[in-house]
């Protein structure tokens, strides 16, 4: 069959390589795509990104699987869309994808349906704000309400820096949130501000059908710009998979505690979740996970190293969560660890650089079956491939350990080279203690 994938990420470059190894895979369609898909040679990149314009290309096409990589079109409604009209499409609906374009709902269903998370509250105007900021004091959280690209997050370590976001998010937008609308329609911007909950993070990351759900490899991103934890937060800088952090015990309260409450829940509130569903945990010295954050979607660059490790046929499993028969499926996963080195370009991520040619990258068949060089915010111009966003590669390996998975991956990292490349030299440090 021929298969859709929309974006033009990372994300979506490592979905559409695990789908081409199935072999019931025909074309496979990336749109809008980014230079390393166009250079592929296995892949078409479809400059469309309107959501109804996909849907009537993909229904001239007799497109048999889409797949939806980043977040914005689901919250344009790109699954209920496809699904109208007969199109086989996977992915939440745009009132499901509330669980990440909106943090007010999100916080509102969680504590509705008792499930763990920091506590908050949520405004629209900087004065209540900055009172309710004094009040609680620092470390705080201050999160927009709103999509904006995995960016819209301040992890406050002073009161100064807690206010400055506040003030960026309700009357600056220096972040570039899409605000979600009030009542009336207007954009309007809103944020939610909550307790620092201290302990280490890791995604958890599961698919969904509406009532079954099947966990993926657990997975750990690294969130800062710079090593040791330093810097902006950012989309992410690298990850890696399995994260030992997520013993079986944790997994286990995880699935009780966080995602099966949120998959019922959903389905009590008229909602039925279908998709990927990611959810951020923090886990505390004891053990104990609580929810950061919803994303309805598979994170980036999480997704490069669990993809790496997936050894299942992805076009028979998302097939299944489209029947509503996840419960038939077991996955298979690679023993080895994954792990991916995000290099980004210069002033990322404030005001990421674009324009910059990337050389002495490596081909795809230049590297053996234990190593992927991912792109996203890259393109081809006059054959040259340039830097067109702010995270532009993420470099993945295996490894039998997590430490080798490391090596082989910086070793390909210092062989690829553009202008003002920025990259962490410490991924997986946390699991290397």
């Amino acid at each position: 069959m021929d298969i859709l994938v929309i974006g033009g990420g990372g994300r979506e470059h490592a979905l559409a390589w695990k789908l081409r190894q199935s072999p019931k895979a025909g074309k496979i369609y990336v749109a809008p795509g980014n230079g390393g898909t166009a250079l592929a040679g296995q892949f078409d990149n479809l400059p469309i990104t309107d959501v109804q314009a996909l849907r009537a290309w993909a229904q001239e096409h007799k497109i048999g699987l889409t797949v939806v990589g980043p977040e914005a079109p689901l919250a344009a409604g790109v699954v209920d869309e496809f699904r109208a009209h007969g199109l086989r499409i996977f992915g939440p609906t745009r009132a499901a994808a509330q669980l990440e374009s909106s943090k007010a709902f999100s916080k509102a269903f969680m504590r509705r349906h008792g499930i763990p998370t920091a506590d908050y509250d949520t405004f629209t105007e900087p004065a209540p704000a900055h009172a309710f900021i004094e009040r609680l004091g620092a470390p705080i959280v201050v999160k927009a309400d709103g999509l904006a690209a995995g960016k819209g997050v301040v992890v406050a370590q002073t009161l100064a820096e807690a206010h400055a976001a506040v003030d960026y998010m309700l009357i600056d937008n220096k972040y570039g949130v899409q605000h979600n609308a009030d009542a009336e329609g207007k954009a309007q911007p809103r944020v939610v501000i909550e307790e620092f909950l201290p302990g280490e993070e890791a995604s958890f990351i599961v698919l969904c059908d509406g009532k079954n759900v099947l966990a993926l490899a657990t997975s750990q991103d690294h969130k800062r710009l710079l090593d040791g934890d330093q810097g902006p937060n950012t989309g992410g800088m690298g990850a890696y998979s399995p994260a030992p952090v997520v013993t079986a015990d944790v997994h286990a309260r995880a699935m009780r505690e966080i995602i099966l409450p949120t998959v019922r829940g959903m389905a009590k509130d008229g909602i039925p979740y279908t998709g990927f569903l990611y959810a951020g945990l923090m886990i505390d010295a004891q053990g104990r996970p609580k929810t950061l954050e919803f994303n309805c979607r598979m994170g980036d660059p999480e997704t490069q190293p669990i993809m790496m490790r997936l050894k299942s046929d992805l076009v028979d499993v998302l097939g299944a969560a489209i029947d509503g028969k996840l419960d038939q499926i077991e996955l298979q996963w690679d023993r080895r660890t994954a792990l991916g080195v995000v290099m980004a370009a210069h002033g990322y991520p404030e005001q990421p650089r674009k324009g910059d040619a990337i050389t002495s990258l490596p081909p795809d068949t230049a590297l053996d079956d234990d190593a992927m060089v991912f792109h996203a915010g890259t393109e081809l111009v006059d054959g040259v491939l340039r830097t067109s966003g702010g995270r532009v590669l993420c470099v993945t390996a295996l490894g039998d350990s997590l430490r080798l998975a490391q090596q082989r991956a910086y070793e390909i990292v210092q062989r690829i080279h553009f202008d003002g490349a920025q990259y962490r030299r410490d991924i997986g440090h946390r699991a290397l203690k």
